[in-house]
């Protein structure tokens, strides 16, 4: 049962990342892929979380041929991270989540940004240093909300 609330959680976002982001049209939009990927890792241990960060990354990427595979490694390596430190970040306080959003989103921006290749110069920090945490702002914001949404969903039943 908690693995098809996870996985319900999990197409959720990616149908909203596909779905309401585009419609938006934010020059720092906020990334429900990111989201996804970091809820689930924190729910698995860490070779499946970069399995799940390397598919969702792959499938990512196949929008954008010119950078294939920029995303695959950003989001492997965020989700290895995130399953890795679960016991640190992932506690039930509101502002580490948010921190913890923000950190994942900036460095998945991080890693896309540099392995692409095709900023330079002004461009290249003003990606980084406005416009990514710009977009990790918004996105942990988003994921603060969609996480008290979605809480009944996440919560693990209690035992007894």
């Amino acid at each position: 049962m908690r693995a098809a609330k996870a996985i319900t959680v999990f197409l959720l976002l990616v149908t909203l990342h596909y779905a309401l982001r585009p419609l938006l049209g934010w020059r720092a939009p906020m990334d429900f892929l990111v989201i996804a990927v970091l809820l689930t890792a924190v729910r698995v241990r860490p070779g499946t979380a970069a399995v799940i960060g390397f598919i969702s990354g792959i499938a990512a990427d196949a929008l954008t041929p010119e950078s294939f595979g920029s995303s695959a490694l950003a989001f492997t390596a965020v989700a290895y991270l995130a399953s890795w430190l679960k016991a640190v970040f992932f506690a039930d306080n509101f502002a580490l989540n948010g921190i913890f959003f923000f950190l994942g989103k900036w460095g998945a921006d991080l890693v896309i940004v540099l392995t692409e290749r095709q900023l330079k110069g002004f461009e290249l920090l003003q990606q980084v240093l406005l416009w990514s945490p710009l977009s990790a702002l918004v996105t942990a914001f988003a994921g603060l909300v969609l996480l008290v949404l979605l809480r009944p969903l996440l919560d693990e039943p209690a035992t007894s």
